[in-house]
């Protein structure tokens, strides 16, 4: 483990719709989900617009009321398997191989933080051969729906001597802003995924349109 990140801006990254460009994927799973609950198909439009956290709550907007555990656990289930099936043709966000080879010769620090399970995230993350650019890569290992702030905390607690005050948070969600205040971090949220940037801007932190900007900004919200 590297400790690089105790003197330098640290970044956590995001990885379905921001290092991923998987949100075509994300819909289509979600519409398959939505059809065995008797739900119109969404747009990417309408996706974004109406997309939050917990996952249950974001049903709860377009059912009229809580799914039951049981739907839940139906809808949750046709999901990830038909997102597991589309996501094999989503690639990396462009650019960010070498933002992230860039940020790691610049003699800093990076991770990976994502609610995707991490037995199916650490595989994945290797295929896409981007690995290495992190010193420590954290799925979720709960039950799904939840929110990213404890699963943040302890992600910081692990990454050895690393300050959540010298760290930067970059996804595409309020809940990565929520999850980054939690533990004192900064955030900046990326367009290119689940929220309209209508949306994003309600969090009250910078909002980009690309990650190139997005790691412009975070060099630039700690001293160094």
């Amino acid at each position: 483990m590297t400790h690089r990140g105790k003197h330098g801006t640290h970044l956590v990254w995001d990885w379905n719709g921001t290092l991923l460009d998987d949100i075509v994927a994300v819909v289509g799973a979600t519409n398959a989900a939505f059809a065995e609950a008797g739900l119109p198909p969404m747009t990417l439009e309408r996706y974004r617009e109406m997309y939050c956290v917990p996952i249950p709550r974001f049903y709860e907007r377009l059912l009229g009321r809580l799914p039951t555990d049981a739907e839940w656990r139906r809808m949750d289930g046709i999901f990830h398997r038909h997102y597991a099936r589309q996501r094999v043709s989503c690639a990396l966000t462009p650019g960010v191989e070498e933002l992230l080879a860039r940020w790691k010769r610049a003699g800093r620090s990076q991770s990976l933080l994502s609610m995707y399970g991490h037995e199916h995230l650490v595989p994945v993350v290797r295929d896409y051969g981007i690995e290495p650019h992190f010193v420590r890569v954290d799925g979720r290992t709960g039950p799904s729906g939840g929110s990213k702030a404890l699963h943040m905390e302890r992600h910081f607690e692990a990454l050895d001597g690393i300050d959540p005050e010298r760290s930067v948070v970059i996804g595409d969600a309020v809940d990565d802003a929520v999850a980054a205040a939690h533990v004192g971090a900064r955030a900046v949220l990326y367009t290119g995924g689940s929220h309209s940037r209508s949306s994003l801007e309600e969090a009250g932190v910078p909002v980009v349109d690309t990650l190139s900007e997005a790691v412009a900004l975070a060099g630039s919200m700690v001293d160094d």
